[in-house]
């Protein structure tokens, strides 16, 4: 089982308030953006306890460093849409994933 929340932040909105797949299959959480963010970040949070930065990924597709194993995101600038793709889910993966834009510095913690 695989949730992630809907957050509305500086006009960004997620498809799906949660997602069910099957261990071993690739699930991608998908969210919408309008503007022109500096960069857009993915952020995990596992019950109680605090989200965690995961990754960030500008709109010319240039990533953070040091990104999990299994995760791979993807951002269309023409579509404004940017996706987490995480490979081979596992029951460790079940958690709430938020996905914020940036229109300033770079904040690795929260």
């Amino acid at each position: 089982l695989l949730f992630y929340s809907n957050i509305l932040t500086n006009m960004i909105t997620s498809h799906d308030s949660q997602k069910q797949v099957l261990e071993g299959k690739n699930v991608t959480l998908t969210c919408n953006y309008s503007g022109s963010p500096d960069n857009l970040h993915w952020y995990r949070q596992y019950p109680r306890s605090t989200p965690k930065f995961l990754l960030y990924i500008y709109e010319s597709g240039l990533l953070s460093d040091n990104i999990p194993q299994r995760l791979t995101p993807r951002i269309n600038k023409n579509t404004k849409q940017v996706d987490l793709e995480i490979s081979s889910a596992a029951v460790t993966d079940s958690a709430v994933y938020y996905c914020a834009l940036s229109f300033g510095q770079i904040h690795r913690n929260i």
